[in-house]
């Protein structure tokens, strides 16, 4: 990969999805397109770009995406995330709905890749709110066509359970027979309250009208420069409902960028009670 053509693919992959490609990134661009390349019968990445650059390169485009974002995730990555969840803010908001007219919980999945955040959240949301009169819904959105496509299914590989208890597997997931043997699907009354879009977060518009009492929106912002941090937390912080909360990875902080969220422990925000 010459240096012209990685910087075309750098930059159309900022401008489009606003993620940032150093020049560190420049080997595994190239081997990961090289896949593509493969895909479309192309000899050289010049003749790549300039599929890009042709009016059937918007479809390719969504699998340059793909290619390039990194989907590394897990049933309760980050568990203490899913506690704090549990623990605090579903019995706060809980408290809350009534005086404040909320006709369910709501929560955002910002960045769900192929479903195991949205469904680990399902899960503590179906434990926690159990027996309760406050139904709950989670919109789940990310980049990738091809893992939302995957996450809608709600099937995965046995070892994507390994850590989750025996009691959380009967309760939510039906263990396949036949050919679907190893696999586990999550049952129908979890799916249903997942909402599952491809979205670009920083594409336009949130498509969503009614505000979220939690969103997560968590290992992204890494891939972003602060520019495009600050305007993402600030579209972010605009779908929260006041005290509504905003958390994001452990390796991740907001310290160095500007924002008017509450920090209420490390990668948990606020958004004040005034805004």
């Amino acid at each position: 990969m010459t240096d012209s053509e990685f910087e075309f693919i750098r930059t159309l992959v900022y401008e489009r999805s606003r993620i940032s490609l150093g020049p560190d990134k420049r080997e595994l661009v190239a081997a990961r397109l090289g896949k593509r390349l493969r895909a479309v019968q192309l000899a050289t990445f010049d003749a790549y770009c300039r599929l890009l650059q042709a009016p059937e390169g918007e479809e390719e485009f969504v699998h340059l995406i793909d290619v390039i974002s990194t989907h590394h995730t897990a049933f309760f990555r980050e568990n203490a995330h899913f506690d704090f969840i549990q623990t605090q803010t579903v019995p706060e908001m809980l408290a809350r709905a009534r005086a404040e007219h909320w006709g369910r919980f709501h929560a955002w999945s910002a960045a769900c890749s192929s479903g195991e955040e949205p469904y680990s959240l399902a899960i503590t949301l179906a434990e926690s709110l159990a027996g309760k009169a406050w139904t709950w819904h989670i919109e789940a959105t990310d980049i990738s066509r091809r893992v939302v496509e995957h996450a809608r299914t709600g099937v995965y590989a046995e070892q994507a359970l390994e850590g989750m208890s025996d009691g959380r597997r009967r309760s939510h997931f039906q263990r396949g027979v036949g050919p679907q043997a190893g696999n586990y699907r999550v049952k129908r009354d979890l799916q249903t309250a997942v909402s599952f879009r491809q979205l670009n977060l920083l594409g336009g518009p949130v498509p969503f009208q009614e505000p979220f009492q939690l969103i997560l929106c968590r290992n992204v912002m890494i891939y972003f420069d602060r520019a495009t941090q600050e305007e993402l937390v600030q579209k972010l912080t605009r779908q929260l409902v006041p005290g509504g909360y905003l958390l994001v990875g452990h390796a991740e902080s907001l310290t160095n960028i500007r924002h008017e969220l509450q920090v209420v422990k490390p990668a948990v925000y606020r958004r004040p009670l005034a805004a």
